[in-house]
């Protein structure tokens, strides 16, 4: 049984194995930059920035034998302000017709535009190679953990929730579409232009045409990269679609990633929430699956104080009442006594 929980500084060495796998700007293989983050969530756990919506949430998958977490994910409350505005490309089509040579085309074109007033994002999400897949499912753990939490904490977020889908890129880790687009109107890299946006988007505001691009100017390849995802993300995008997410027709401006949203009321994990308060009695051994009564859920326990703020397992419980039954293994990977409330969304 694998437990979710905030990080903490000591995960460092583990969380950089991680974003080596991944090297994002949510994640980027970064010492300094993971340090920044891993201290912006514990004092977003704790309530120490003040302001709900500059809070980012760090979550890691632990193995319980080793206690070494080999997964992580993570939510920002409100990705797109106006120090740091979200940057996306609009993706449309434009129709043109003369009727002196009789043709008619349909074109796609990208517009750049921005959001100073962002949504919540859910990013950075995971896991070790060697312990992906498999009945519990651990990456999924780690995808409905945000869902969970953003559940417990509604007035901390915003009422839409964004995903950002990694796109397929070369074996070098290039991107095409950069390599057509961003680097004639920056001069950088892809690699360089991640970096500086971690801190800095003021060059892309200033750099990036004003005016639509007709994709019909790329390549066929190039063509095909717009709004495509990798292989390695087909399975999120069904997971995600399944539960209410949609293709905003937006792509990422740098790798051309597509956008995919929901209402945050509307995500399913949200909408089937449910809280109640751990009973007295264990949830019998040999259980089975009930719907209404004994199900598989993600089930989350709050501590206002101590080392880990928040924990989260994967397991069956009972409902009885006001109360929920769980098998001793949970309730002892939870830390969890008998009157503590707990927080649950369903997750098969």
């Amino acid at each position: 049984m694998y437990v979710i929980r905030d990080v903490q500084r000591s995960d460092l060495t583990a969380l950089q194995k991680l974003a080596r796998e991944l090297d994002t700007v949510n994640l980027p293989d970064d010492e300094r930059e993971l340090l920044r983050i891993i201290d912006w969530s514990a004092r977003s756990f704790d309530g120490r920035i003040r302001n709900p919506f500059e809070r980012e949430y760090l979550f890691v998958l632990e193995e319980p034998r080793s206690e070494r977490a080999v997964g992580a994910s993570l939510i920002i409350a409100q990705h797109g302000t106006r120090d740091a505005p979200h940057i996306f490309f609009d993706v449309y089509e434009k129709e043109h017709y003369s009727a002196s040579v009789d043709r008619h085309f349909r074109h796609r074109v990208l517009s750049i535009g921005y959001n100073f007033d962002g949504p919540t994002e859910i990013g950075g999400l995971i896991v070790d190679p060697g312990y992906r897949g498999g009945p519990e499912k651990p990456g999924k753990q780690l995808s409905y953990v945000r869902f969970l939490y953003i559940a417990m904490h509604a007035g901390r977020f915003r009422d839409r929730v964004l995903v950002e889908l990694l796109p397929k890129l070369e074996e070098d880790r290039r991107s095409p579409l950069w390599e057509a687009l961003g680097r004639k109107f920056t001069g950088l890299s892809y690699q360089e232009a991640d970096r500086l946006s971690r801190q800095n988007k003021e060059f892309i505001q200033q750099l990036f045409p004003p005016g639509e691009i007709y994709a019909t100017l790329f390549t066929q390849k190039i063509q095909e990269a717009i709004g495509e995802i990798g292989p390695e993300t087909a399975g999120a995008r069904q997971m995600l679609t399944r539960i209410g997410f949609r293709y905003d027709e937006r792509i990422d401006p740098f790798d051309g990633g597509p956008h995919y949203s929901a209402a945050t009321k509307d995500v399913e994990p949200i909408r089937r929430y449910r809280r109640a308060r751990l009973g007295d009695e264990d949830l019998p051994a040999g259980a089975e699956p009930t719907p209404g009564e004994i199900e598989v859920r993600l089930i989350g326990v709050e501590r206002p104080q101590g080392r880990n703020r928040f924990r989260a397992v994967r397991t069956l419980c009972g409902f009885r009442d006001a109360e929920i039954r769980l098998p001793p293994a949970a309730r002892e990977a939870l830390g969890a006594r008998p009157g503590d409330r707990l927080h649950t969304i369903p997750f098969e």
